[in-house]
């Protein structure tokens, strides 16, 4: 027996791959896809938003994300089951947070017949839109809590630990070391958090100043002069 492979089946096609092959790797190679949110392919899978979490004969749904393949699992990526899931945990995602902006997750959310409105009474998370640099706007009524912003600008690319968490259970949001302002904090703006930002929480300022109208030559200007 080949104890550096195991062999499985994923929706009726049997795939072997290396031992530690996550499901999601797994599927991937058999050209099945399985949706991810929180999930980036050059960040540390940490398996937050289960929307990626598939039917594999245990008690509760595993994600893919995060899931190594064993010998002999049977794997559905896509049954009623994990469907209604997926569904639930995207309805439960809209109620809380804004999702004006994240055209990926409002396209998910008819792919699985989401009904937008079936948490309307829930309560949402707010916080105050964080406009304390020259570079990017902070707008956390847009966070999904995907952790990708706090991961890529610590251990899984640039070493700066500028973000992080703060909060505890449903007030939990992405924060800076004390809630200072950026400037004030270890971040170099690199802009690599913008750009694995899956929603509009993280937008750079020339952006949304082109968005709150302004032409070119008055962005230029704006951000120029908050630069001094």
């Amino acid at each position: 027996m080949d104890e550096t492979t195991v062999t499985l089946t994923i929706d009726g096609q049997e795939i072997t791959v290396p031992h530690g092959t996550t499901i999601l790797d797994a599927a991937a190679q058999l050209g099945v896809e399985i949706p991810v949110i929180c999930y980036h392919p050059h960040l540390t899978a940490n398996g937050l938003c289960r929307v990626c979490s598939v039917d594999s004969g245990g008690r509760v749904q595993a994600a893919a994300c995060v899931t190594a393949c064993s010998d002999g699992m049977v794997v559905q990526t896509d049954n009623e089951k994990v469907r209604r899931g997926r569904r639930v945990i995207l309805e439960m995602l809209h109620s809380t947070i804004s999702l004006d902006e994240s055209p990926e997750i409002l396209a998910m959310m008819e792919a699985y017949g989401a009904d937008p409105h079936r948490f309307d009474e829930g309560e949402r998370r707010t916080a105050p839109v964080y406009d304390d640099n020259p570079f990017y706007i902070r707008d956390y009524n847009q966070c999904i809590n995907c952790w990708r912003c706090v991961q890529v600008c610590a251990e899984d690319a640039q070493y700066t630990f500028a973000l992080t968490f703060d909060g505890r259970g449903f007030h939990t949001q992405i924060s800076t070391f004390a809630n200072k302002p950026m400037p004030d904090t270890t971040c170099v703006f690199c802009g690599q958090c913008v750009g694995v930002c899956p929603t509009g929480a993280l937008k750079p300022k020339r952006q949304a100043l082109l968005e709150e109208g302004m032409n070119p030559d008055e962005v230029f200007f704006a951000t120029r002069r908050r630069r001094r």
